[in-house]
């Protein structure tokens, strides 16, 4: 837990869900868990478990079907409409096509819950508006069209709108969805910023578990008969993790939060070595379909050191040597 946190929202055995006609379709049991102000939180579940219902309900954009959401204490029930706009801010999987819009204009937005009722925007907005462009690195585009943005840069300018919305919660579905891997860290490095230097509570739903687990404060594991709930270290050693790959064709290890494809063995190999030589060539043995052995085998590898370049494969009737992986694989492949 953060220096100095407090708990900015709390859900007290919520039900999401929707109605189709009269009938009341519930997706996932009572929900419970805790958000405190500055954590960086990841949702995690598989496709269809109801991740986008959830921030949409923690939104106040879809009624909850039973339980209770709390903000600062404070009952959803009790905000208006320009309070909630005021505690909570959210971005959808949807991407943003406007035209004629400059990303000025669709950040000022976010000033709506702050302006007088004619909507003008004051000094004191046009600060906020400029605060948020420049720290998502995008004070130099304010005068460009929303349409003439890469991806990656309309995603920064949609979180700048809620942080020139100035929540103290911010709700974000998939928001590194659509771009490219440059990209996804660049939000990723953003949002670990603002929740650290700026306080900010972000709650973001995301199907890259490694990135997840390697960089939020808490996850919030959405299975289909409960909510798992802690620091992702806590869950790696629950085991809670196993639950997302309950399948026979890949394996979940919980050592280091990777996984791999379950297949036949086609034998054992020692690697001989030390240090990224080692790691990437036993990588790349397992995914040929070899177990790496803790005990000397024959055949075995011994990777390059100061005084070797090859990759040596040593045999019961001689040694091979590969100036790549690549070749040394290749040549595992065929036997």
């Amino acid at each position: 837990m953060k220096e100095n946190s407090e708990e900015i929202l709390s859900l007290d055995s919520l039900s999401i869900g929707y109605y189709s006609g009269k009938t009341e379709n519930v997706l996932l049991p009572p929900l419970s868990a805790k958000a405190n102000s500055g954590e960086l939180i990841a949702v995690i579940g598989r496709n269809g478990i109801g991740k986008s219902t959830l921030l949409r309900t923690l939104a106040g954009l879809q009624q909850p079907l039973g339980g209770e959401i709390y903000y600062n204490k404070r009952n959803l029930i009790n905000y208006s409409r320009m309070q909630l706009a005021k505690e909570v801010g959210y971005i959808s999987t949807e991407i943003i096509k406007v035209s004629n819009m400059r990303v000025y204009e669709l950040v000022a937005l976010g000033r709506f819950p702050h302006t007088n009722w004619i909507g003008k925007i004051e000094f004191n907005d046009h600060k906020a508006i400029m605060d948020a462009l420049e720290k998502t690195s995008m004070g130099s585009f304010c005068d460009k069209f929303v349409s003439e943005l890469s991806d990656g840069e309309r995603q920064k300018v949609m979180i700048a709108r809620i942080l020139a919305q100035d929540t103290g919660l911010m709700l974000m579905d998939e928001p590194t969805a659509f771009l490219d891997v440059a990209g996804r860290y660049e939000v990723l490095h953003l949002m670990r910023k603002l929740s650290g230097e700026s306080q900010k509570t972000i709650i973001f739903s995301t199907h890259d578990l490694q990135m997840a687990i390697s960089q939020s404060d808490k996850i919030w594991l959405v299975l289909d008969n409960r909510l798992f709930e802690g620091a992702p270290e806590d869950l790696m050693l629950e085991g809670a993790f196993n639950h997302l790959f309950n399948s026979s064709t890949v394996i979940f290890n919980s050592g280091d939060g990777t996984f791999s494809f379950r297949n036949e063995s086609r034998g054992n190999i020692f690697v001989e070595g030390e240090g990224n030589k080692k790691y990437w060539t036993e990588s790349a043995i397992n995914r040929a379909g070899f177990t790496v052995s803790e005990v000397k085998t024959f055949p075995y590898v011994t990777t390059p050191s100061e005084s070797n370049n090859y990759w040596r494969l040593s045999t019961h009737t001689g040694m091979l040597e590969f100036s790549t992986i690549y070749e040394m694989i290749s040549y595992l492949g065929k036997k």
